[in-house]
């Protein structure tokens, strides 16, 4: 019998608090909500804010490489013939 005593010994205020918040919670959760949806919605924008920075910079990177790219093959075509020519 000792044992069930000290099973359920320190289980009154627990219950009491379990049930506290089971009341709390509906009553809560539109409070919580109007404040977690406009800071979801901030991260949204700053991370919509940053793909599209990141997509506009991936984009000029890849022009001013094959920028770079057609510069060399002119560069090659335009030494190719001084190359062939006998000497």
């Amino acid at each position: 019998m000792a044992l069930l005593d000290d099973l359920f010994s320190g289980w009154g205020t627990t219950v009491l608090i379990g049930v506290g918040v089971a009341l709390a919670v509906p009553a809560l959760l539109p409070v919580v909500g109007a404040v977690v949806r406009p800071v979801a919605k901030g991260l949204i924008k700053g991370g919509l804010a940053l793909v599209d920075t990141l997509q506009e910079v991936v984009a000029e990177s890849g022009e001013q490489l094959s920028d770079l790219v057609a510069e060399v093959k002119a560069e090659r075509a335009a030494a190719a013939p001084l190359a062939s020519e006998p000497k």
